[in-house]
């Protein structure tokens, strides 16, 4: 049985032995769990299920795309937003955290994934220019912001395993509704995305649970645990 303080972090994605990051990031948490003390308990939400996000003190929406439900990613996104619950994004699910924020802050309710629906209308995540799969690449951070803050640097080097972003040219009317880019690549295109309200909520295009050999958590996983450790506490 766990305790009254016990932080409890869904995991959201349609779990599958193909995906790199589902194997890791469980194993990242433990160690942090183990490493600093935290109170974490690990619990996979299936995309279908995402609408039972109730009781959660943080919630990941992991790598994955396309998802068996792209409404329950999405709602993972709303749920974790307007209830203060911190929130972290990777690859797919900085794609979708930015989607849903079009969709139901911007008003840009018929905003689609390009992977999902490429003959849409309305794409505001659509293929890059270039596939990030299995990439490397350096992110410069602006300084004042949360990821600068975890970061503790205005450059580094990230991991990649994607092929859709988002188009650039939609910075503005997302920026003027309160999102925040903190982070971008060598050519501008936003990395990092920040709610600057919110107690926690980033989403990155790269994937931090990639970094390394997996022994050390990349800051943001741990930045994501501890905010998760503290709202339960």
């Amino acid at each position: 049985m766990t305790s009254a303080h016990t932080a409890r972090i869904a995991l959201v994605g349609d779990r599958s032995p193909h995906v790199r990051s589902h194997a890791r990031v469980p194993g990242l948490l433990d160690g942090l769990r183990d490493r600093e003390q935290l109170d974490l308990d690990v619990y996979w939400v299936p995309t279908e299920h995402a609408d039972e996000l109730a009781g959660f003190d943080g919630i990941w929406l992991l790598p994955g795309s396309p998802y068996e439900s792209e409404a329950g990613a999405i709602a993972a996104v709303r749920w974790a937003r307007e209830n203060g619950v911190p929130f972290l994004g990777t690859c797919a699910g900085f794609q979708h955290a930015v989607l849903e924020f079009a969709r139901n802050v911007c008003g840009a309710t018929h905003a689609q994934h390009g992977e999902t629906s490429p003959d849409a209308d309305d794409l505001l995540i659509v293929p890059l220019a270039c596939s990030l799969v299995g990439h490397e690449g350096a992110v410069h951070i602006t300084p004042g912001t949360l990821a600068a803050s975890i970061l503790g640097t205005e450059r580094s080097v990230e991991r990649y395993h994607c092929s859709y972003g988002l188009d650039s040219t939609r910075l503005d009317v997302l920026r003027d509704n309160g999102l925040v880019f903190s982070a971008f690549d060598n050519d501008g295109d936003p990395r990092i995305a920040e709610l600057p309200t919110h107690p926690f909520f980033l989403a990155t295009l790269f994937q931090p649970e990639l970094a390394g050999d997996a022994t050390r958590p990349h800051p943001i996983v741990q930045a994501f645990a501890r905010a998760t450790a503290a709202v339960a506490a």
